[in-house]
């Protein structure tokens, strides 16, 4: 099958409806059969374009989240569920119908709410820190736990309180101006046809374009 067709079904479906499109909406999409679709979401997933669970769910389309990972991200007449911190506020940068949307998750230090609007236009100016637990080369190592540990945090004092609760060591700590530079270019044309996706591990020149060091993507 067309699996080009199929990612872009796959993604488009959840840019318009916040939710995964069901195996049967993709396969009238496409033209397949639902089988078909089945076999191209593995290849989609071997890949890495999307992520699957064990019954073959999409629980990843970057940036979009196929089930509640901790970021709800709300558009004028949209929920997403962001994957991670970063890709909550990549969503108004990929989803050109919203010129911003309101990001809200907890704090996993002192559970206290947290909310921002996010936009295309200027990052948010706000106190609290983003904490990426695993280094960008080892994400895909298990992209489900790396990506549940990019988290936003009220500032590094509830960091450390997390840290020291879970016993995790201390990774990779940036504001959130940083953090909406990251995610402003980074799925750019995901949408479109053609799409040549990033690997972390291999995309040093865009993370030091937006000025993060070589501890962010470990290698250095």
């Amino acid at each position: 099958m067309d699996l080009e067709g199929l990612r872009l079904a796959v993604y488009r479906g959840f840019a318009s409806d916040g939710r995964s499109p069901s195996e049967a909406a993709l396969a009238a999409e496409t033209g397949s059969s639902v089988e078909e679709v089945r076999d191209g979401l593995r290849a989609l997933a071997e890949t890495r374009h999307v992520v699957l669970d064990a019954e073959g769910r999409i629980v990843l389309a970057h940036p979009f989240g196929g089930m509640p990972l901790g970021f709800s991200v709300m558009g004028r007449d949209t929920l997403w569920w962001g994957g991670c911190c970063w890709d909550a506020f990549a969503i108004p940068h990929l989803v050109s119908d919203e010129p911003s949307v309101l990001v809200a998750t907890t704090c996993p230090g002192c559970g206290r709410a947290l909310a921002w609007t996010v936009s295309r236009e200027t990052p948010p100016e706000a106190p609290e820190v983003a904490h990426f637990l695993v280094p960008m080369a080892q994400v895909w190592d298990d992209v489900v736990r790396a990506c549940g540990n990019q988290r936003i945090f009220c500032d590094e004092g509830c960091v450390g309180r997390w840290l020291a609760a879970t016993g995790e060591s201390k990774g990779y700590v940036m504001d959130l101006p940083q953090l909406w530079r990251l995610a402003s270019g980074w799925y750019a044309g995901r949408l479109d046809r053609g799409y040549v996706r990033r690997e972390p591990s291999a995309a040093r020149e865009y993370f030091r374009s937006v000025g993060l060091s070589g501890a962010f993507w470990g290698l250095d």
